[in-house]
């Protein structure tokens, strides 16, 4: 069965574009045929009539039909799309592949030690061969054979189901996602061009241009001149690279602004809950081809336009793509809120706008998740404040809050028990971190949401100290697994009415079914006090 067509009928997906409904943002979009032209469902552009409207599912089935992207409501600002099952085998394997598309470090994490040439005319947008960074290391790029690999598949099953799920082939799903980046890049930063082609992941700027000719009838620097862009608007003279990121409403930013501060850290993160401007401020530090990345980044909520406003640190400007990706991942902004709360509105009928808070750092939040083993989120927030003034790395910041960076993986797999022991952290959550540390150090444990989820969780439970609350909990925010349940957490007990009875983990579980797949999203709405009980 293929899904070139959007979950929703024609007809549907036409009325929800004449009323500029911001709910189906990324989950379809419009091909005007008289245009050429496709859009997101909030443009707004004049309504196209009905009989020259095409509706499609992914805006790479758009270009695959020739579509090209509107300057004026730009499809890449769009939430993407994501869809759970936990049945169809081939569908849970085809959206594997693109996460790891969209996270490709798993699959393309050989380097080059020294610069290498670049690849022959025809070789492809830069599959299979080593792109040029910006830092002149030669990053191996992904290729079919090397994501059939890590799924464990040949070649031939990775393009069969990706062409059926998605109705691309990988290519075409990855040479979109490319393009979008840069096309974001042109139309929000000022970057510079040959900056830009390289941050997307081509080889040579020839290329780049090349893409955009074929795509798009323009070249990058028509379509800077061309593009419509409201820089500068929402956050005036922000310092950094400024980026747009679309969500689908309803979206609650009090109750995930409350979620973050009640665990801030100063140094490394705040939380501003003003009214008319909500924000988050944090360090961060990302590794990306065998480089280390730091710096610092600012997300500000604009909620009448459904996005958030997002300022990197110039110092990330090489690994722009993968810091979009894990903000985006952060804040929740691809959740789609129409599909979960079919399942769950019923059961919480108060949450319908809460996100699964994510981390920015899988790492970092295991580290934490650790330190808040059966103790509250307080007593928990102060040993991690410990930490961080004890073994965090300073750094430099536009902001006084901001002054430190969260201890690195080598840092604290080298820490002495007695170092951990004088912050208050006990021997068995020693063990725990130092084991945490030491195979993230070591690239044996992936903590972000292209690694395989049931593998991720087995690893986490062989480590020491490590049981299935920390390892749920890990999944379900650092994983971006929709369906993580930590069946064994006594406020979870208390919220289902389930802590007195013999085994309230089991009864827990038992009762969780009801909510798959969207069982992250009942934990946080029950967390929240949301759950409406029966009786």
């Amino acid at each position: 069965m293929t899904s070139a067509q959007p979950p929703l009928a024609d007809n549907d997906c036409y009325l929800a574009l004449k009323a500029r409904d911001a709910r189906f943002d990324g989950s379809f979009f419009t091909g005007v045929t008289s245009t050429g032209i496709y859009c997101r469902p909030v443009c707004s552009v004049k309504t196209p009539k009905r009989e020259n409207c095409r509706f499609f599912s992914h805006a790479a089935q758009a270009e695959s039909a020739g579509f090209r992207p509107c300057l004026r409501c730009r499809p890449e600002l769009a939430p993407h799309s994501v869809v759970w099952s936990i049945q169809d085998a081939s569908y849970i394997l085809a959206h594997q592949a693109a996460r790891l598309l969209d996270e490709p470090e798993d699959i393309a994490p050989t380097l080059v030690a020294s610069r290498t040439t670049l690849p022959p005319e025809g070789a492809g947008l830069a599959w299979g061969g080593p792109a040029l960074r910006p830092s002149g290391l030669a990053l191996q790029e992904p290729t079919v054979a090397k994501l059939a690999a890590r799924l464990g598949v040949s070649d031939r099953h990775v393009r069969r189901i990706f062409e059926a799920q998605f109705g691309v082939s990988p290519m075409q799903y990855l040479q979109t996602r490319r393009l979008h980046t840069a096309k974001q890049l042109l139309a929000d930063t000022s970057l510079p061009i040959t900056q830009v082609a390289l941050i997307s992941g081509y080889a040579s700027v020839r290329r780049f241009n090349a893409a955009f000719v074929e795509h798009y009838k323009l070249n990058p620097t028509q379509l800077r001149r061309q593009g419509v862009s409201d820089a500068g608007q929402a956050n005036g003279a922000a310092p950094g690279i400024t980026i747009r990121l679309g969500y689908r409403p309803p979206y609650d930013v009090a109750a995930m602004l409350a979620f973050f501060s009640q665990r801030t850290i100063h140094a490394i993160e705040f939380v501003a809950a003003d009214a008319q401007h909500p924000s988050i401020g944090r360090t961060f530090r990302v590794e990306s081809g065998g480089k280390v990345h730091a710096g610092w980044l600012l997300a500000a909520f604009d909620e009448a336009r459904s996005r958030l406003v997002l300022n990197v640190s110039d110092s990330l400007r090489e690994v722009l793509p993968l810091v979009i990706r894990r903000v985006r991942a952060t804040f929740d902004l691809d959740a789609d809120p129409a599909a979960i709360n079919s399942v769950l509105h019923a059961g919480f009928p108060q949450g319908d706008g809460l996100r699964v808070p994510g981390a920015l750092d899988g790492y970092e939040l295991a580290v934490r998740a650790v330190l808040g083993q059966q103790i509250t989120v307080a007593a928990a927030r102060t040993l991690a404040q410990r930490m961080v003034d004890r073994f965090g790395e300073p750094v430099q910041t536009p902001w006084p809050q901001l002054t430190r960076l969260f201890p690195a993986p080598a840092v604290l797999a080298a820490a002495s028990g007695d170092a951990l022991g004088q912050l208050g952290i006990v021997r068995q959550r020693q063990a725990a971190i130092v084991g945490i540390a030491q195979a993230v150090a070591d690239k044996r444990l992936q903590l972000h949401s292209g690694a395989d989820v049931h593998a991720t969780l087995e690893a986490l439970k062989a480590l020491p100290g490590i049981g299935d609350w920390t390892a749920q909990y890990i999944a379900m925010r650092a994983l971006r697994w929709p369906d993580a349940f930590p069946a064994g957490d006594v406020a979870l007990h208390k919220a289902m009415g389930v802590q007195g009875l013999k085994n309230p983990a089991r009864e827990a579980e038992l009762a969780s079914n009801a909510w798959k797949p969207w069982r992250s999203y009942a934990v946080i709405r029950a967390w929240s006090g949301t759950l409406e009980r029966p009786g």
